[in-house]
Protein backbone atom coordinates (compact mmCIF):
# COMPACT_ATOMS: atom_id res chain seq x y z
CA UNK A 1 0.00 0.00 0.00
CA UNK A 2 2.40 2.64 -1.23
CA UNK A 3 1.64 6.19 -2.32
CA UNK A 4 1.84 7.08 -6.01
CA UNK A 5 3.88 10.06 -7.19
CA UNK A 6 4.68 10.97 -10.80
CA UNK A 7 8.25 12.31 -10.66
CA UNK A 8 8.42 12.62 -14.45
CA UNK A 9 5.54 15.10 -14.53
CA UNK A 10 6.85 16.86 -11.41
CA UNK A 11 10.16 17.62 -13.12
CA UNK A 12 8.31 18.72 -16.24
CA UNK A 13 6.14 21.07 -14.20
CA UNK A 14 9.24 22.60 -12.65
CA UNK A 15 10.68 23.19 -16.11
CA UNK A 16 7.48 24.81 -17.34
CA UNK A 17 7.28 27.06 -14.30
CA UNK A 18 10.73 28.36 -15.22
CA UNK A 19 9.22 29.64 -18.48
CA UNK A 20 6.59 31.75 -16.73
CA UNK A 21 7.29 35.46 -17.40
CA UNK A 22 5.50 36.76 -14.31
CA UNK A 23 7.97 36.70 -11.41
CA UNK A 24 5.31 36.67 -8.71
CA UNK A 25 3.41 33.84 -10.33
CA UNK A 26 6.62 31.92 -10.96
CA UNK A 27 7.63 32.28 -7.32
CA UNK A 28 4.22 31.06 -6.15
CA UNK A 29 4.32 27.99 -8.39
CA UNK A 30 7.86 27.13 -7.32
CA UNK A 31 6.73 27.38 -3.69
CA UNK A 32 3.85 25.02 -4.46
CA UNK A 33 6.00 22.49 -6.32
CA UNK A 34 9.13 22.60 -4.17
CA UNK A 35 7.58 23.01 -0.74
CA UNK A 36 3.86 22.30 -0.48
CA UNK A 37 3.58 19.36 -2.88
CA UNK A 38 6.57 17.41 -1.44
CA UNK A 39 5.33 18.07 2.10
CA UNK A 40 1.75 17.00 1.31
CA UNK A 41 2.92 13.94 -0.62
CA UNK A 42 5.28 12.84 2.16
CA UNK A 43 2.64 13.18 4.88
CA UNK A 44 0.07 11.35 2.74
CA UNK A 45 2.57 8.61 1.88
CA UNK A 46 3.22 7.95 5.58
CA UNK A 47 -0.50 7.97 6.39
CA UNK A 48 -1.24 5.77 3.40
CA UNK A 49 1.23 3.18 4.68
CA UNK A 50 -0.17 3.36 8.21
CA UNK A 51 -3.70 2.66 6.98
CA UNK A 52 -3.00 -1.04 6.58
CA UNK A 53 -1.59 -1.24 10.11
CA UNK A 54 -4.13 0.88 11.99
CA UNK A 55 -7.16 -0.39 10.10
CA UNK A 56 -6.71 -4.14 9.52
CA UNK A 57 -10.29 -4.40 8.25
CA UNK A 58 -9.08 -2.56 5.15
CA UNK A 59 -7.44 -5.79 3.94
CA UNK A 60 -10.88 -7.42 3.72
CA UNK A 61 -12.51 -4.55 1.81
CA UNK A 62 -13.17 -5.27 -1.86
CA UNK A 63 -14.13 -2.99 -4.74
CA UNK A 64 -17.11 -4.57 -6.49
CA UNK A 65 -18.85 -3.45 -9.71
CA UNK A 66 -17.88 0.26 -9.55
CA UNK A 67 -19.80 2.66 -11.78
CA UNK A 68 -17.93 5.28 -13.81
CA UNK A 69 -19.87 8.23 -15.22
CA UNK A 70 -17.92 9.68 -18.14
CA UNK A 71 -18.53 12.03 -21.04
CA UNK A 72 -17.35 15.35 -22.38
CA UNK A 73 -17.16 18.07 -19.74
CA UNK A 74 -20.39 20.08 -19.49
CA UNK A 75 -22.40 17.15 -20.89
CA UNK A 76 -24.41 16.50 -17.73
CA UNK A 77 -22.01 14.20 -15.87
CA UNK A 78 -22.42 16.26 -12.69
CA UNK A 79 -26.21 16.05 -12.90
CA UNK A 80 -26.14 12.29 -13.51
CA UNK A 81 -23.70 11.83 -10.63
CA UNK A 82 -25.86 13.89 -8.28
CA UNK A 83 -28.98 11.93 -9.19
CA UNK A 84 -27.34 8.55 -8.74
CA UNK A 85 -25.51 9.61 -5.56
CA UNK A 86 -28.91 10.01 -3.93
CA UNK A 87 -29.17 6.22 -4.02
CA UNK A 88 -27.70 5.17 -0.67
CA UNK A 89 -26.07 2.06 -2.12
CA UNK A 90 -23.43 4.30 -3.74
CA UNK A 91 -20.25 5.77 -2.27
CA UNK A 92 -18.44 8.79 -3.69
CA UNK A 93 -15.49 11.03 -2.88
CA UNK A 94 -16.00 14.54 -1.64
CA UNK A 95 -13.55 17.30 -2.60
CA UNK A 96 -11.51 17.25 0.61
CA UNK A 97 -11.41 13.45 0.66
CA UNK A 98 -9.67 13.44 -2.71
CA UNK A 99 -6.89 15.67 -1.43
CA UNK A 100 -6.61 13.55 1.73
CA UNK A 101 -6.92 10.00 0.38
CA UNK A 102 -5.65 8.04 3.38
CA UNK A 103 -7.92 6.73 6.13
CA UNK A 104 -5.75 8.30 8.81
CA UNK A 105 -6.23 11.73 7.26
CA UNK A 106 -9.98 11.33 6.80
CA UNK A 107 -10.49 10.07 10.34
CA UNK A 108 -8.55 13.05 11.69
CA UNK A 109 -10.65 15.47 9.62
CA UNK A 110 -13.87 13.92 10.94
CA UNK A 111 -12.54 14.13 14.51
CA UNK A 112 -11.62 17.77 13.99
CA UNK A 113 -15.08 18.49 12.55
CA UNK A 114 -16.70 16.88 15.62
CA UNK A 115 -14.55 18.95 17.99
CA UNK A 116 -15.35 22.11 16.02
CA UNK A 117 -19.11 21.42 16.15
CA UNK A 118 -19.22 20.44 19.83
CA UNK A 119 -16.48 22.52 21.47
CA UNK A 120 -15.49 25.41 19.20
CA UNK A 121 -18.88 26.69 18.11
CA UNK A 122 -18.18 25.87 14.44
CA UNK A 123 -15.43 28.48 14.24
CA UNK A 124 -13.37 26.40 11.83
CA UNK A 125 -16.42 25.69 9.70
CA UNK A 126 -17.10 29.41 9.21
CA UNK A 127 -13.49 30.08 8.28
CA UNK A 128 -13.52 27.26 5.76
CA UNK A 129 -16.74 28.58 4.23
CA UNK A 130 -15.10 32.00 3.81
CA UNK A 131 -12.09 30.30 2.17
CA UNK A 132 -14.41 28.42 -0.19
CA UNK A 133 -15.96 31.68 -1.37
CA UNK A 134 -12.53 33.11 -2.19
CA UNK A 135 -11.25 29.92 -3.78
CA UNK A 136 -14.24 28.83 -5.86
CA UNK A 137 -16.27 32.05 -6.16
CA UNK A 138 -15.12 33.20 -9.63
CA UNK A 139 -16.28 29.97 -11.32
CA UNK A 140 -19.22 28.93 -9.12
CA UNK A 141 -21.73 30.17 -11.71
CA UNK A 142 -20.24 27.73 -14.23
CA UNK A 143 -19.34 24.75 -12.04
CA UNK A 144 -20.29 24.51 -8.37
CA UNK A 145 -17.45 23.37 -6.11
CA UNK A 146 -16.93 23.03 -2.37
CA UNK A 147 -14.92 21.05 0.16
CA UNK A 148 -17.83 18.74 1.00
CA UNK A 149 -19.29 18.51 -2.52
CA UNK A 150 -18.52 15.37 -4.58
CA UNK A 151 -15.84 16.10 -7.15
CA UNK A 152 -13.96 14.34 -9.95
CA UNK A 153 -11.80 11.44 -8.75
CA UNK A 154 -8.91 12.77 -10.85
CA UNK A 155 -8.34 15.39 -8.16
CA UNK A 156 -6.80 12.68 -5.93
CA UNK A 157 -3.76 12.76 -8.23
CA UNK A 158 -3.14 16.50 -7.76
CA UNK A 159 -0.59 16.14 -4.97
CA UNK A 160 0.95 13.28 -6.97
CA UNK A 161 1.45 15.66 -9.93
CA UNK A 162 -0.62 13.33 -12.10
CA UNK A 163 -3.93 15.21 -12.29
CA UNK A 164 -5.41 17.16 -15.16
CA UNK A 165 -6.26 19.87 -12.63
CA UNK A 166 -2.66 21.05 -13.04
CA UNK A 167 -3.68 22.45 -16.42
CA UNK A 168 -5.75 25.07 -14.63
CA UNK A 169 -2.49 26.42 -13.17
CA UNK A 170 -0.15 25.76 -16.09
CA UNK A 171 -2.04 25.74 -19.40
CA UNK A 172 0.64 23.98 -21.42
CA UNK A 173 -1.81 21.68 -23.15
CA UNK A 174 0.69 20.70 -25.84
CA UNK A 175 3.28 19.51 -23.28
CA UNK A 176 1.17 18.09 -20.44
CA UNK A 177 -1.01 15.11 -21.32
CA UNK A 178 -3.25 13.78 -18.56
CA UNK A 179 -5.81 12.36 -20.99
CA UNK A 180 -4.18 9.52 -22.94
CA UNK A 181 -3.53 7.22 -19.99
CA UNK A 182 -4.37 4.18 -22.11
CA UNK A 183 -1.38 4.96 -24.32
CA UNK A 184 1.15 5.00 -21.49
CA UNK A 185 3.59 2.12 -20.90
CA UNK A 186 1.85 -0.77 -19.16
CA UNK A 187 3.94 -0.72 -15.97
CA UNK A 188 3.41 2.97 -15.22
CA UNK A 189 -0.27 2.84 -16.16
CA UNK A 190 -0.91 -0.12 -13.87
CA UNK A 191 0.92 1.50 -10.97
CA UNK A 192 -1.21 4.60 -11.39
CA UNK A 193 -4.44 2.61 -11.51
CA UNK A 194 -3.41 0.42 -8.56
CA UNK A 195 -3.11 3.57 -6.45
CA UNK A 196 -6.57 4.63 -7.60
CA UNK A 197 -8.02 1.25 -6.63
CA UNK A 198 -6.39 1.54 -3.18
CA UNK A 199 -7.95 4.98 -2.70
CA UNK A 200 -11.37 3.63 -3.66
CA UNK A 201 -10.95 0.75 -1.19
CA UNK A 202 -10.25 3.23 1.60
CA UNK A 203 -13.34 5.26 0.74
CA UNK A 204 -15.49 2.13 0.78
CA UNK A 205 -14.03 1.10 4.13
CA UNK A 206 -15.01 4.53 5.44
CA UNK A 207 -18.49 4.73 3.90
CA UNK A 208 -19.43 1.05 4.06
CA UNK A 209 -17.80 -1.93 2.37
CA UNK A 210 -21.16 -3.07 1.00
CA UNK A 211 -21.52 0.09 -1.07
CA UNK A 212 -20.69 0.63 -4.75
CA UNK A 213 -18.15 3.23 -5.77
CA UNK A 214 -19.64 5.93 -8.01
CA UNK A 215 -17.26 8.11 -9.99
CA UNK A 216 -17.77 11.12 -12.25
CA UNK A 217 -14.80 12.08 -14.44
CA UNK A 218 -14.85 13.61 -17.93
CA UNK A 219 -11.07 13.12 -18.24
CA UNK A 220 -11.53 9.37 -17.66
CA UNK A 221 -12.83 9.15 -21.23
CA UNK A 222 -9.17 8.68 -22.14
CA UNK A 223 -8.58 5.80 -19.75
CA UNK A 224 -11.55 3.48 -20.27
CA UNK A 225 -9.26 0.59 -21.18
CA UNK A 226 -7.17 1.18 -18.06
CA UNK A 227 -10.29 1.29 -15.88
CA UNK A 228 -11.54 -2.02 -17.27
CA UNK A 229 -8.10 -3.50 -16.68
CA UNK A 230 -8.04 -2.28 -13.06
CA UNK A 231 -11.74 -3.03 -12.40
CA UNK A 232 -12.79 -5.99 -14.60
CA UNK A 233 -16.38 -5.80 -13.35
CA UNK A 234 -16.67 -2.03 -13.89
CA UNK A 235 -19.84 -0.51 -15.35
CA UNK A 236 -20.03 2.72 -17.34
CA UNK A 237 -22.50 5.52 -17.90
CA UNK A 238 -21.62 7.66 -20.92
CA UNK A 239 -23.16 11.12 -21.36
CA UNK A 240 -23.71 12.77 -24.74
CA UNK A 241 -24.69 16.37 -25.39
CA UNK A 242 -24.54 18.53 -28.51
CA UNK A 243 -20.86 19.53 -28.96
CA UNK A 244 -21.94 22.96 -30.18
CA UNK A 245 -22.79 23.55 -26.52
CA UNK A 246 -20.24 21.49 -24.59
CA UNK A 247 -17.02 22.50 -26.36
CA UNK A 248 -17.39 26.30 -26.04
CA UNK A 249 -18.77 25.87 -22.51
CA UNK A 250 -15.66 23.92 -21.46
CA UNK A 251 -13.35 26.42 -23.13
CA UNK A 252 -15.12 29.27 -21.37
CA UNK A 253 -14.63 27.55 -18.01
CA UNK A 254 -10.94 26.95 -18.69
CA UNK A 255 -10.34 30.46 -19.99
CA UNK A 256 -11.96 32.04 -16.94
CA UNK A 257 -9.56 30.07 -14.75
CA UNK A 258 -6.53 30.88 -16.90
CA UNK A 259 -7.31 34.59 -16.91
CA UNK A 260 -7.38 34.53 -13.13
CA UNK A 261 -3.73 33.40 -13.26
CA UNK A 262 -2.83 36.72 -14.87
CA UNK A 263 -0.29 37.63 -17.57
CA UNK A 264 -0.78 34.51 -19.68
CA UNK A 265 0.08 35.17 -23.32
CA UNK A 266 -2.77 35.14 -25.78
CA UNK A 267 -0.72 32.79 -27.96
CA UNK A 268 -0.44 30.19 -25.19
CA UNK A 269 -4.16 30.41 -24.44
CA UNK A 270 -4.96 30.09 -28.14
CA UNK A 271 -2.70 27.03 -28.46
CA UNK A 272 -4.22 25.42 -25.37
CA UNK A 273 -7.73 26.03 -26.72
CA UNK A 274 -6.78 24.28 -29.97
CA UNK A 275 -5.35 21.25 -28.13
CA UNK A 276 -8.42 21.08 -25.90
CA UNK A 277 -10.69 21.16 -28.94
CA UNK A 278 -8.80 18.22 -30.43
CA UNK A 279 -9.14 16.30 -27.18
CA UNK A 280 -12.86 17.04 -27.24
CA UNK A 281 -13.28 15.01 -30.42
CA UNK A 282 -11.45 12.07 -28.80
CA UNK A 283 -13.57 12.45 -25.67
CA UNK A 284 -16.71 11.99 -27.76
CA UNK A 285 -15.49 9.06 -29.85
CA UNK A 286 -13.06 7.02 -27.76
CA UNK A 287 -15.30 5.64 -24.93
CA UNK A 288 -17.74 3.83 -27.22
CA UNK A 289 -14.84 2.59 -29.32
CA UNK A 290 -13.28 0.90 -26.27
CA UNK A 291 -16.58 -0.35 -24.89
CA UNK A 292 -17.31 -1.83 -28.30
CA UNK A 293 -14.23 -4.01 -27.81
CA UNK A 294 -15.57 -5.15 -24.43
CA UNK A 295 -19.14 -6.35 -24.98
CA UNK A 296 -19.02 -8.07 -21.57
CA UNK A 297 -18.80 -4.67 -19.85
CA UNK A 298 -22.18 -3.25 -18.87
CA UNK A 299 -22.77 0.31 -20.01
CA UNK A 300 -25.56 2.84 -20.41
CA UNK A 301 -25.70 5.81 -22.78
CA UNK A 302 -27.51 8.99 -21.75
CA UNK A 303 -28.79 11.71 -24.07
CA UNK A 304 -28.40 14.96 -22.11
CA UNK A 305 -31.67 16.37 -23.47
CA UNK A 306 -33.65 13.47 -22.05
CA UNK A 307 -31.77 13.60 -18.74
CA UNK A 308 -32.89 17.19 -18.21
CA UNK A 309 -36.49 16.69 -19.33
CA UNK A 310 -37.14 13.21 -17.96
CA UNK A 311 -34.60 12.48 -15.21
CA UNK A 312 -36.63 9.67 -13.68
CA UNK A 313 -37.18 7.77 -16.93
CA UNK A 314 -33.55 8.27 -17.91
CA UNK A 315 -32.16 6.93 -14.62
CA UNK A 316 -34.59 4.01 -14.72
CA UNK A 317 -33.17 3.04 -18.12
CA UNK A 318 -29.62 3.45 -16.82
CA UNK A 319 -30.34 1.13 -13.90
CA UNK A 320 -31.83 -1.43 -16.25
CA UNK A 321 -28.78 -1.34 -18.50
CA UNK A 322 -26.42 -1.64 -15.53
CA UNK A 323 -28.38 -4.47 -13.96
CA UNK A 324 -29.47 -2.48 -10.89
CA UNK A 325 -32.85 -2.39 -9.18
CA UNK A 326 -34.52 0.79 -7.93
CA UNK A 327 -35.58 0.79 -4.29
CA UNK A 328 -38.88 2.42 -3.21
CA UNK A 329 -37.03 5.23 -1.39
CA UNK A 330 -34.92 6.04 -4.44
CA UNK A 331 -37.97 5.90 -6.71
CA UNK A 332 -39.63 8.50 -4.47
CA UNK A 333 -36.54 10.71 -4.78
CA UNK A 334 -36.66 10.46 -8.57
CA UNK A 335 -40.35 11.41 -8.56
CA UNK A 336 -39.58 14.53 -6.53
CA UNK A 337 -36.59 15.37 -8.72
CA UNK A 338 -38.66 15.13 -11.89
CA UNK A 339 -41.25 17.53 -10.47
CA UNK A 340 -38.62 19.98 -9.24
CA UNK A 341 -36.51 19.92 -12.38
CA UNK A 342 -39.33 21.28 -14.52
CA UNK A 343 -39.03 24.64 -12.79
CA UNK A 344 -35.27 24.85 -12.35
CA UNK A 345 -33.52 26.67 -15.17
CA UNK A 346 -30.75 29.21 -15.48
CA UNK A 347 -29.13 31.08 -18.37
CA UNK A 348 -25.76 30.63 -20.06
CA UNK A 349 -24.34 32.02 -23.28
CA UNK A 350 -22.55 29.80 -25.80
CA UNK A 351 -20.59 31.01 -28.79
CA UNK A 352 -18.47 28.93 -31.16
CA UNK A 353 -17.07 32.06 -32.79
CA UNK A 354 -15.68 33.31 -29.47
CA UNK A 355 -13.11 30.50 -29.58
CA UNK A 356 -12.66 30.31 -33.33
CA UNK A 357 -14.63 27.08 -33.60
CA UNK A 358 -16.12 25.97 -36.91
CA UNK A 359 -19.49 24.24 -36.63
CA UNK A 360 -18.87 22.49 -39.99
CA UNK A 361 -15.63 20.93 -38.73
CA UNK A 362 -17.32 19.77 -35.52
CA UNK A 363 -20.14 18.27 -37.59
CA UNK A 364 -17.69 16.48 -39.85
CA UNK A 365 -15.46 15.12 -37.06
CA UNK A 366 -18.40 13.83 -35.04
CA UNK A 367 -20.72 12.86 -37.91
CA UNK A 368 -21.67 9.40 -36.53
CA UNK A 369 -22.78 10.93 -33.24
CA UNK A 370 -24.72 13.74 -34.93
CA UNK A 371 -26.67 11.08 -36.80
CA UNK A 372 -27.10 8.87 -33.73
CA UNK A 373 -28.44 11.64 -31.51
CA UNK A 374 -30.09 13.88 -34.11
CA UNK A 375 -28.10 16.96 -33.15
CA UNK A 376 -28.66 18.50 -36.60
CA UNK A 377 -32.14 19.37 -35.39
CA UNK A 378 -30.60 21.66 -32.77
CA UNK A 379 -29.74 25.24 -33.70
CA UNK A 380 -25.92 25.66 -33.76
CA UNK A 381 -24.89 28.01 -30.98
CA UNK A 382 -22.69 30.12 -33.28
CA UNK A 383 -25.68 31.15 -35.41
CA UNK A 384 -26.97 33.35 -32.63
CA UNK A 385 -25.72 35.10 -29.52
CA UNK A 386 -28.99 35.18 -27.66
CA UNK A 387 -29.18 33.41 -24.32
CA UNK A 388 -30.48 29.90 -24.29
CA UNK A 389 -31.82 27.92 -21.40
CA UNK A 390 -29.83 25.24 -19.61
CA UNK A 391 -30.74 23.30 -16.48
CA UNK A 392 -28.73 24.56 -13.55
CA UNK A 393 -27.21 21.20 -12.64
CA UNK A 394 -25.66 20.35 -16.01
Amino acid sequence: MFYYFDFTVWFKLLRLVGQEPNRRQRRGLYKLLLLHIPLRATITAVCFFLDGILFPGLWLTRVKTPVFIIGHARSGTTLAHRLMSADRRFSAFRYYELLLPSLVQKKLVRLLAWLDANLLGRTLERRLQAWEKRKFGPTQHIHKMGLTIPEEDDLMYFNSCASGFWLTKLPYMSELDFFHIDRRPAAGRRRMMKFYRECVRRQLYLNGSERIHLSKNPTYCGRVESLIEAFPDARFVVLYRNPYETIPSLLKLLNVGWKLQGNLSLERIRESNEVMTGLSYETYLYPLEVLGRHPETRCAVIDYRRLTTDPKGTIEDVYRDLGLDITPDYAAFLDAESARNKHHETEHRYSLAEFGLDDREIRQRLAPLFEKFGWDADVPANQHDDKKKEPAHA
